[in-house]
């Protein structure tokens, strides 16, 4: 089946009770590693890239790459662009063949948040794509985008509700005490206030710097009404590792198709390690019931 949007995805989630785990991918043995965990579990899919790996890759050939995983699998499978500030570029990977994009204009005040937003679901309305956007800071390192422990603000209930009203937007990521990277300590999340924004606003949730959240606080963030769990920091930790360690005993080593492999395979084993965290193994077919 074709790239599909994550808005039945993720409405599918929020109603069940799990998340779907979201990717952030930076190589093609990435995709596929995420790709198979998801065939061997049946699972959705979201892909993600950031927008340092959209430049580095180009939105043409990610797109391509994501719509071969999800032609040969038949899964319901997502390609979201994560983080981005910049309307021309996400203009840019919708064309390209995006089904969901973020708008991240959470460093601006709330009314121009608001009109960042609606510009973008103007745009995404046409095509049939996924909106997701941010209020209140989550903290850490996202590509060129860096927010300082002091800076992070967590978002308010009622802001999220104006905004849910006001923009029509898809699926919210609310600051809730996340941070991208990972934790120097236990993160320090904010469960009642993401009941309260559960309580108050109808759409997905996203759960942003999912990598290293202890499994208790996940479960129950998704309990709570977390319908999607980005994860980054891990998968590139993971990757990064195993050709390390091909390298430490095997320093001639000079065959990429070699030293991939131990790469793949240990993305693979985490994202089916997430995906399980999430919930979301056998929800596939769930995952694209017309709501």
């Amino acid at each position: 089946m074709p790239l599909i949007s994550s808005t039945n995805m993720l409405q599918s989630a929020r109603e069940g009770r799990y998340a779907v785990a979201a990717f952030n991918v930076h190589t093609l043995e990435m995709l596929q590693a995420v790709t198979e965990a998801a065939e061997e579990t049946q699972s959705p899919l979201i892909i993600q890239s950031t927008v340092g790996t959209v430049k580095h890759l180009g939105p043409d050939y990610i797109a391509a790459a994501a719509t071969v995983a999800a032609n040969r699998t038949g899964l319901p499978i997502a390609l979201h662009l994560d983080h981005c500030t910049d309307f021309d570029l996400i203009v840019k990977c919708i064309r390209a063949g995006y089904t969901s994009v973020m708008i991240d204009a959470s460093m601006h005040p709330f009314e121009e948040n608001i009109a960042r937003t609606k510009k973008v679901m103007e745009v995404a309305a046409a095509a049939g794509v996924n909106v997701e956007a941010e209020l209140g800071k989550v903290g850490g390192v996202e590509d060129d985008i860096v927010v300082e422990d002091q800076d992070a603000l967590l978002a308010d209930p009622d802001e999220c509700f104006a905004f849910m009203a006001r923009t029509g937007v898809h699926t919210l990521a609310p600051a809730i005490g996340t941070a991208h990277g990972i934790y120097k300590g236990t993160p320090n999340i904010d469960f009642k206030r993401i009941a309260a924004i559960a309580e108050l606003v109808a759409v997905p949730l996203v759960l942003h710097g999912g990598s290293g959240i202890p499994a208790e606080q996940v479960k129950l963030a998704v309990s709570l009404g977390m319908a999607k769990m980005n994860i980054a920091t891990e998968l590139r930790i993971a990757f990064s590792d195993a050709i390390k360690q091909v390298f430490a005993e095997q320093p001639s080593e000079n065959d990429p198709r070699t030293y991939m492999v131990p790469a793949k395979k240990a993305v693979k084993q985490l994202a089916i390690e997430k995906m399980q965290l999430c919930g979301c193994i056998g929800k596939a077919a769930a995952s694209i019931q017309q709501r």
